[in-house]
Parts: C-alpha cells; structure tokens; sequence
C-alpha cells in the first residue's frame, strides 16, 4: 500500500512541477519563492556543472591557487606568470569567484574564496583535477559509453589492473593515489582502534602513503605494502626515503592472482573493492581470510553508496567513471558487510567518519 501511494504522489509531484502555470505561482507566491528559486538554481547547476569543472581545471593549470596562496594579488600581474591575456584572466577570475574559489578584493586584486582555500588547503585534488581530462574525453559521449559497455574508454588504458605490463600508467595511477591518499587517510586512522595491532598489511597500497600514515600515528606499528611489482619497488624507495625501513616494507605481487602475505593482525583495503568486480572482490577478501592472523581485523575504506538515498557522488560520479574503467562499482556498506560475511570474517559493521561523502569504512574479524 505504501508503495502505490508513493507512486500516486510522485506522479502528481511530477505534473505540477512540469505545469508552467504551477511553477509560475510557486515564483510568486512568498512562501513558496525560496523553495522554486533553489530549485532553479540546481537544475542550472546540472545543466552548467561541466563549465564549472572546466572553470576549476583552468585554474588549476594557471596555478592560480598557489599564486594566490600567499594574498591577494593584481590581475595584471596573475595573467603575466599565467600566459594569458588580460582581459581572459579578468573573465576566469571572475568566474572563479562566482564559484567561491577566488574573492574580488576591489583595486583589480583577487584572493582565495571559500573553496579556493579549502581547495588549496587539500593535498591532491589539483592532481585529481588534472587527471579528469581522461574522464571528460569519455564522457564526452555518455550514451556511447554506456552502449559500448564497461571498459570502453581510454580510461581503462590508464588504469594498471587493465594494462598489467604498462608500467608507466601503473606508477601515474599509483602517483595520483598517493596524491590524494591524505584526505581519506585522515579520517580512516580516525575511524580505527589501532592500539593493539602490530602489524598492518596495506592490500594494493601503492607507494605506501596509507601505510606510513598508520605507521607515523602509532609508533607500535609496522606496516606491509602489497602491490605490483613497479609499484612496490617505487613503495620501497619511498620507505627508504622516509627512513622507515625498520617498521617498513613493501612487497611484490598481484593480489587477483598471488597469495597474501601471512600474519597481519590489520588488513586494509584502502579504495581497492570499489575497483573490481564481484568475483575479485569475493576472491580477494577469502585471501585475507586465511592470511591474517586469528582474531585480526579487516578494514574496507571507500566511498560507497547509499542506496536507496543515492548519494550523487557514488552514483554518479564514480558510477561513470567506472563504467569507462571497466570495473567495479560502488557498493553500500550493507552490501560489503555481506561479502566480508561471506568471507568467513565475524562482526561486520560500520564505522563512522568525518566526511562520509568521500570515504566510508566497515570493518570485521577473523
């Protein structure tokens, strides 16, 4: 019964919204104004959401954000270090602070906006900004990606899993991990217990940027690194860089296909499930099951899905782009603890963390 009421209601939401007339009266009508105006606004923003991304990468490749890092400064003098004409840098800046990524100070001098600090205040998201050109060239036909189905864009190319022998994009996709690993990592180590572990092992862990992070917060920790052959020799030049040899290491292997070390008392998967299919996922997860040590805990941090609220960058976001990548999808912590369920591990639950939107975590055990 609830669910034809919600069908009645949603279908009479729906012609009132699409009536001209009715849309007409909610802009008149006071109480009703701010609610029509908002929802305006959003439907633009849906429509001008590219321009607003092309708005930020512009930026970004002008390197306005460290150029404004230290105050204010002259338009005039922010076209000269960028390359660009006067009056173009008049209109990005403009645009930008429309976007609260750049503040109009008056005397033809800008500053960061809102968002413009934040942004420059996050390790990372000027490499990810750079690194949505791949996307956008997919994207450029979005129904023929979806015809041509998973893995049809250039995006595959660039990822390692896709191409194993392509060395060169396996350390671009381990360099762009690592870049951006700060953000999520902050809020995972925030999200754990880790007084009584010992040793940590970072399944698909790149250069080691999540490791390290677990191991400079808990000086009792050693941590393990497992990833693909360039990636771990790279991880293990970043160790020896970092002088944590001694509670440090990484180690070669694949783990769709290699065992897992044995022995961790903490396994984590640290943006890895989402990358793969069911059948990776299951098989990967019965690895850690009998590599880690009895009683030990495994920890699956992403962003994931919250169906049925459908959370726009879950869905949306990482839901095309990994259709061009070919694999994976983002799945709903219910549906992760199912598969670690299904694992052998015991207690699946959730874990809380500051900003759900970019990383969610779930932990179990053995």
């Amino acid at each position: 019964m609830a669910g034809v009421l919600h069908r009645h209601w949603v279908n009479l939401r729906n012609r009132l919204l699409a009536d001209p007339g009715f849309r007409r009266l909610g802009a008149s009508f006071p109480l009703f104004r701010p609610a029509a105006r908002d929802s305006a606004r959003r439907l633009f923003d849906l429509m001008a959401g590219f321009v607003y991304a092309q708005t930020l990468a512009a930026a970004v490749e002008c390197g306005l954000f460290g150029h404004l890092a230290g105050g204010a400064r002259e338009a005039g003098a922010l076209a000269r270090e960028a390359g660009l004409p006067e009056g173009a840098m008049h209109r990005l800046l403009r645009a930008g602070a429309a976007l609260a990524l750049f503040e109009d100070m008056g005397d033809d001098r800008y500053a960061l906006g809102p968002l413009g600090a934040a942004f420059s205040g996050t390790p990372g998201l000027d490499r990810m900004v750079r690194h949505h050109g791949v996307l956008y060239r997919d994207l450029a036909d979005p129904v023929g990606l979806l015809k041509a189905g998973p893995g049809a864009g250039s995006l595959r190319d660039w990822w390692p899993y896709g191409q194993p022998d392509a060395h060169e994009q396996t350390l671009d996709y381990s360099g762009l991990m690592a870049a951006t690993q700060p953000m999520i990592a902050e809020q995972v180590i925030d999200s754990l217990d880790l007084s009584r572990a010992r040793r940590l092992l970072d399944i698909g862990g790149g250069t080691g940027a999540f490791a390290l992070a677990c191991a400079r917060r808990h000086d009792h920790l050693t941590v393990e690194v497992f990833d693909l052959p360039t990636v771990a020799e790279a991880a293990n030049a970043r160790i020896a860089a970092e002088a944590m040899t001694t509670r440090a290491r990484a180690i070669a292997g694949d783990f769709r296909r290699d065992p897992l070390p044995t022995g961790a008392d903490v396994i984590t998967f640290v943006r890895i499930l989402h990358d793969h299919g069911e059948d990776t996922v299951r098989a990967v997860l019965a690895a850690a099951r009998a590599a880690i040590a009895p009683g030990g805990m495994v920890v699956v941090a992403e962003p994931m899905s919250d169906a049925p609220r459908r959370d726009p960058m879950a869905e949306a976001y990482f839901g095309f782009y990994l259709r061009a990548m070919g694999h994976g999808r983002a799945r709903t912590p219910r549906e992760i603890m199912r598969l670690l369920d299904e694992a052998d591990f015991r207690s699946p639950r959730p874990r809380a963390t500051a900003i759900p939107m970019i990383c969610r975590v779930v932990t179990a055990r053995a």
